[in-house]
């Protein structure tokens, strides 16, 4: 009889044990929703009242709010799911918003009454992009981190990628193998292009790495990572794709591998291979795997993607060795993965299947899910907006049947290289998800997200997208519209409809990859064309938001709009000067060239002063973060300039691919490059280009003037 009593006991103690810390862990994530309110609000909000609910019945977020006689409650099965639900209480009971230009909060003294259930139906929702820890975040610090995390929790947010700090990890694996240290940083790029190293188009160009560098970010990805697991997140953590240095190839010269091509670099920067049944294979990606987790901790999730935009060295016609190949591949990366965690899960990017759609076909892409279990591996089918507007083909999870049973993401890339220009179909975003999730077809849809190459840029495709995440139907984008200004400018008054009507019928019902201004590549780009729908009707909605000032001008959101449409509207008013100017020089009438290149500058320089108004769209913040990243000033030179050649002449075939509309880009930039190439030609330039990349900046445009005002006075001067 003692002996059951004591083993009762010890049942209920590990009970209470479980119960305790269950409690706890339910605390902790409460507390990390608050935490986000507060420092979204900036004081902590009184008569709030934050609930953790169990999922529904399919065991996926859930949430409810309820506001009553000032007091307002918001329960949410994680906490993800509550900081939603409040960002959406904020959207639609307070006409408030929180985005990356700032906030319009301008709160009510009490909460409004309020009642609303909702519920996504996905299980994860997806952010970010391999590409957008080069093209926005490669020198972000911790306080930038800690915005961006705010603004995933209150997005819905909970597979985000957590990229930072993998080549520390590299490191330490090529050196267990035999590197030097030296050797290891050497493959290395610079940060603002390790991106592309980490998809294996890109090795040594602009580095090496420093190990201040990667003691730097091994500490941020701690406090990434600690915030992404206190808010409910499943991080999406790198791994070995196959992609080895050189140096290694000499040291292990029996290794068989594949040399690959990208971008119009040079080979000596693009990646080697190893082949899928390389021994080492399994090892190195076991080691890759070991070192991350031993460092930050058990992740499910890990990321390998070893075909981006490269072709495979498959002969040309032989279908069964290209088939044999891809299902090695695709073992050899699973196997690499679950080596280092049994339990891992394979997440690879799908944007390569539907960008070189005529090597991907279904037999193709079979053979490389042939050998991973279905519950083993997840899809982001990155690029569902681009079949229709770019490849004009079918989305491709339908040419792909639903990836044949594995999971899949249905994903956007709203966004290339952290162009500023707006573009995409708010329809198509309104819609195209919830077609998916009622196909037949749909397989196991497990996800929803968004995948921008840069982030801090059209807004309203975000705002759009986050409410896409929790809902299974289409939504009324005309409503949708009217509430996103109301709580953005605090009216929808009648020159704010018919402003987001015109530019619902120009730049957002289209959707472009290069949506540049021809003054900004100096001369036509052949191989990527520039295009964007920033026409007259554009134009005209910029002169009905201007025209809505009086009731509007108070929210800062409305400010920065017409700050950032203007400056939009008269860089084509510009830009149309600068055809003409480059057609006369072509034909050799130089005069007649100089005067309309004169009419250029003078339009661009107004534009210059007015984005020095824009939270954003400076030069000033990408170059002061970069040098914000080392004490060492020959380091923090290094940085400045490395974060500029990213958005002027890259490498490769890249130049102007990102193509910023920034203050100090337009005015230090953009302008002194038109005025050498008209006077001295394109060698001058191309040696002009690379001293301003070169050259610490000393001193950035500063805003002058109330904003509004001078939007307006240079819209009207310029037709």
């Amino acid at each position: 009889m003692k002996l059951l009593q004591r083993f009762l006991l010890i049942i209920l103690a590990c009970a209470t044990m479980a119960g305790c810390s269950a409690h706890k862990e339910r605390t902790q994530q409460v507390a990390a929703a608050q935490g986000v309110i507060e420092r979204t609000l900036g004081v902590v909000p009184q008569n709030l009242t934050l609930n953790l609910t169990a999922p529904n019945a399919e065991g996926l977020d859930t949430y409810n709010i309820s506001a009553t006689g000032g007091h307002l409650t918001i329960e949410g099965s994680s906490p993800t799911a509550l900081c939603y639900a409040f960002n959406h209480y904020l959207h639609r009971a307070c006409n408030a918003q929180v985005v990356w230009s700032g906030k319009h909060l301008n709160l009510p003294t009490e909460w409004p009454d309020y009642a609303e259930s909702g519920s996504s139906p996905y299980s994860l929702r997806y952010f970010l992009n391999v590409c957008t820890f080069g093209y926005t975040a490669p020198y972000w610090d911790w306080e930038r981190w800690e915005q961006e995390l705010d603004w995933m929790a209150l997005h819905g947010v909970n597979f985000p990628l957590a990229s930072v700090a993998s080549e520390a990890i590299a490191k330490r694996v090529w050196v267990k193998l035999g590197l030097s240290p030296e050797e290891a940083n050497a493959f290395f790029t610079g940060a603002a292009q390790l991106p592309w190293h980490r998809m294996g188009n890109l090795n040594s160009f602009d580095g090496p790495l420093t190990d201040e560098w990667h003691e730097s970010q091994i500490a941020l990805q701690h406090k990434i990572l600690d915030r992404m697991r206190e808010l409910g997140m499943n991080p999406v953590a790198p791994a070995f794709a196959g992609f080895v240095p050189p140096a290694f190839i000499a040291k292990n010269p029996d290794i068989t591998y594949n040399q690959l091509l990208w971008g119009g670099f040079d080979k000596s920067y693009n990646a080697v291979v190893l082949a899928p049944s390389s021994p080492w294979f399994s090892k190195i990606g076991k080691l890759f795997v070991e070192e991350w987790e031993k460092e930050f901790g058990d992740a499910k999730y890990f990321l390998s993607d070893s075909f981006n935009e490269m072709r495979l060295p498959v002969a040309e016609g032989d279908t069964e060795g290209k088939h044999a190949l891809l299902a090695d591949y695709g073992e050899a990366i699973y196997n690499s993965i679950t080596a280092g965690d049994k339990d891992a899960v394979w997440v690879t990017q799908g944007w390569t299947f539907g960008y070189q759609h005529d090597f991907w076909d279904k037999e193709s892409m079979q053979a490389l899910l042939s050998c991973v279990p279905n519950d083993r591996m997840i899809t982001i089918d990155l690029g569902c907006d681009y079949p229709k507007w770019v490849w004009k083909t079918e989305q491709t999870w339908k040419v792909q049947d639903g990836f044949y049973g594995k999971q899949w993401i249905f994903s956007y890339v709203p966004n290339f290289g952290g162009k500023v220009l707006p573009t995409g179909e708010l329809e198509m975003y309104a819609t195209s998800s919830a077609e998916a999730l009622a196909s037949e077809r749909k397989g196991n849809l497990v996800g929803f997200g968004s995948a921008p190459e840069g982030l801090e840029n059209n807004e309203v495709v975000y705002e759009l997208l986050a409410d896409m995440g929790w809902t299974d139907k289409a939504i009324n984008l005309d409503q949708w519209i009217a509430d996103f200004c109301t709580a953005r400018y605090g009216a929808y008054t009648e020159e704010v409809k018919a402003a987001w009507e015109a530019f619902r019928g120009s730049v957002y019902s289209s959707l472009y990859s290069y949506p540049r201004f021809t003054w900004q590549t100096v001369t036509h780009d052949k191989r990527r064309r520039s295009a964007h729908d920033i026409n007259d009707l554009f134009g005209e909605g910029v002169k009905h938001l201007l025209a809505a000032a009086e009731e509007c001008k108070t929210s800062p959101l409305y400010v920065n709009d017409v700050v950032e449409m203007s400056a939009m509207w008269l860089s084509e008013v510009a830009d149309r000067h600068y055809e003409k100017a480059l057609s006369l020089h072509q034909k050799g009438r130089k005069v007649a060239a100089q005067k309309e290149l004169k009419a250029t500058i003078e339009i661009l320089r107004g534009v210059d002063a007015l984005l020095a108004h824009h939270p954003n769209h400076r030069l000033e913040n990408w170059v002061t973060l970069a040098r914000k990243s080392s004490p060492n000033v020959e380091a923090q030179n290094a940085a400045e300039a490395n974060t500029k050649r990213l958005i002027a002449t890259w490498g490769g075939w890249q130049e102007d691919y990102a193509a910023r509309l920034w203050s100090d880009m337009v005015g230090a930039y953009y302008i002194p490059r038109l005025e050498i190439f008209f006077s001295e030609g394109q060698e001058a330039t191309d040696r002009w280009e690379e001293e301003w990349i070169n050259t610490p900046i000393t001193r950035f445009a500063t805003p002058e003037g109330n904003p509004v005002e001078l939007a307006r006075t240079l819209v009207n001067s310029y037709k």
